[in-house]
């Protein structure tokens, strides 16, 4: 039985798809992999609580002048 050309070259094409497609299934399992890792480093409870009021006064830069102890 004598292989046809096509056979042949879609034997040769076949490889280096399922070879992409591992390294690609690969690649995006180990990027999840960092970014949950990242996650981790940023949690919240590993981090300061930092006391940052929940809304600013209208005129805040003459509260702030008027605090500081070089003002005018």
């Amino acid at each position: 039985m004598k292989t046809q050309p096509i056979e042949l070259w879609l034997s040769l094409a076949v490889s280096p798809f399922l070879l992409s497609y591992l390294a690609l299934r690969s690649l995006n399992h180990w990027l999840i992999e960092l970014g949950q890792e990242s996650e981790e480093l940023f949690r919240g409870d590993r981090l300061p609580l930092l006391n940052i009021p929940e809304q600013l006064p209208v005129n805040s830069d003459q509260i702030i002048q008027e605090k500081s102890p070089f003002a005018p």
